[in-house]
């Protein structure tokens, strides 16, 4: 487990926290290679940690619409999933994959 750092804020010792989810820290690392302006003024705005907040449940809600209208169009059912689990399993993969592409194509790398 890793030990937590704080940091020295009037009386109190506030806690050196990281993100956690893959969008957030995604978001962050590209703000920070690519659109370094952006990523300082939304860091001394203190608006960058809602910001990321923001895009991750924007993209879990867009991987929760995305990914039954592609399972309908591929044919993807639990019909299929009992009668051919490894055909069931690579459909699955491959759509999750073109689901994520269009996520951080949309959401982290806009």
């Amino acid at each position: 487990m890793k030990e937590l750092t704080y940091t020295r804020c009037g009386d109190y010792d506030i806690p050196d926290l990281e993100l956690s989810c893959r969008e957030d820290r995604m978001r962050k690392r590209y703000l920070q290679e690519h659109r370094l302006v952006l990523f300082n003024c939304l860091l001394l705005s203190e608006r960058l940690y809602p910001r990321l907040l923001e895009i991750n449940e924007a993209a879990r809600r867009r991987m929760d619409t995305l990914m039954p209208h592609f399972m309908k169009a591929a044919g993807v059912t639990k019909q299929l999933k009992a009668a051919d689990s490894m055909k069931w399993v690579g459909l699955m993969n491959a759509l999750k994959a073109k689901t994520e592409e269009i996520i951080l194509s949309e959401l982290i790398y806009d």
